[in-house]
């Protein structure tokens, strides 16, 4: 289904109303960087991905928190789309002459932060303070939130084995067929304090699923326990935006891997995978001949993130999508109830 009563071109805009966004790492931190440009001041919640979190050199490693903190504060690395801008490799390059493990990189100003992490963790500190601090520090002033201070760890069976998330991703380079995917430890997990309230706010303005792989960014966020729910329960329109366009992923291995698991690399099939979780979908231009197929309401931009405007533009489309569903809800609320009074 296809909505076209949303108009193009949409002014630039701030809003205080709050909105909260499930997030994995660079394809979706792209969004949440424009959503945290057109938004006010403290109106955006983020809730990023840890399953991909991972002990190396022992050191905790968050890699999607990472990149989205770097993205907000504007210090991510543009060229590999990880990491800090300017960085030096000094410690990998002592490391590599000792022998060590260097197949996951850490640049020198990237490794502070994750030994500042990893001493506070070893405190006693929850993962989710450490974050909001890190945030601040950054003058950051969106709520960034793991799913949860418990860990989850994204494991990946392949045909090689069943392998922990950055090994696969990292190690193997996604090269091994993909047979499952399953997160071990979610269902003990708790979410981070004060996620579910977020879900329940009556002035929530939307929930928005980011452009991140729906199997290794979002699933992992899903299948903590409390969060699917609270998805399918809140009152406030769940948008999504489609990762594949014209049936290729911008980056990662979202297309590979939904051919290995016998799922169509659509803008379709991942529609139907958010199935009763989601109120309306984003798709690009280059989906257009199939959004009539769409199983909810759903509209054509581009969706394609090159520049930043390009990342506040499709922010502004995506809220205003929302406000646009909003207002009809209420309007077939309010026709209802007028039958019901007649």
């Amino acid at each position: 289904m296809i909505d076209t009563s949303v108009p193009k071109g949409h002014p630039e805009t701030t809003s205080a109303t709050p909105v909260l966004a499930l997030c994995g790492g660079v394809g979706g931190a792209k969004l949440a960087l424009g959503l945290y440009r057109v938004l006010a001041s403290n109106a955006l919640s983020l809730v990023i991905n840890t399953g991909d979190d991972m002990e190396h050199l022992g050191l905790h490693i968050s890699p999607d928190i990472d990149t989205v903190t770097y993205t907000l504060a504007d210090k991510n690395n543009p060229i590999t789309h990880w990491g800090r801008r300017d960085e030096t490799w000094t410690f990998m390059e002592a490391l590599d002459e000792l022998g060590g493990e260097t197949w996951f990189s850490l640049g020198d100003k990237d490794l502070a932060l994750h030994v500042e992490r990893s001493r506070r963790l070893r405190h006693g500190e929850p993962l989710s303070k450490i974050t909001a601090d890190v945030a601040t520090a950054f003058n950051i002033s969106a709520d960034l939130m793991p799913m949860s201070d418990d860990p989850v760890k994204t494991m990946v069976e392949t045909t090689v084995g069943t392998l922990e998330f950055q090994d696969y991703f990292v190690r193997q380079q996604c090269e091994p067929a993909v047979k499952r995917i399953y997160f071990e430890g979610a269902e003990a997990a708790s979410t981070s304090p004060g996620l579910i309230e977020k879900f329940q706010r009556d002035d929530l303005r939307a929930v928005i699923i980011c452009p991140s792989n729906p199997f290794l960014s979002v699933d992992p966020i899903l299948a903590v326990a409390g969060i699917r729910d609270a998805l399918k329960a809140c009152a406030a329109p769940v948008i999504a935006v489609s990762p594949l366009i014209g049936g290729k992923a911008v980056k990662g291995p979202t297309a590979k891997i939904m051919k290995e698991l016998s799922i169509p690399s659509t803008a379709l099939a991942i529609a139907e995978y958010y199935d009763g979780l989601i109120d309306g979908y984003v798709i690009d231009h280059a989906d257009a001949d199939i959004a009539q197929d769409m199983p909810v309401l759903t509209i054509v931009t581009k969706t394609m993130m090159e520049t930043l405007d390009d990342r506040k533009a499709l922010a502004l489309e995506t809220l205003a999508f929302a406000d646009r569903l909003t207002l009809q809800n209420s309007a077939k609320n309010s026709s209802s109830m007028q039958q019901v009074k007649g």
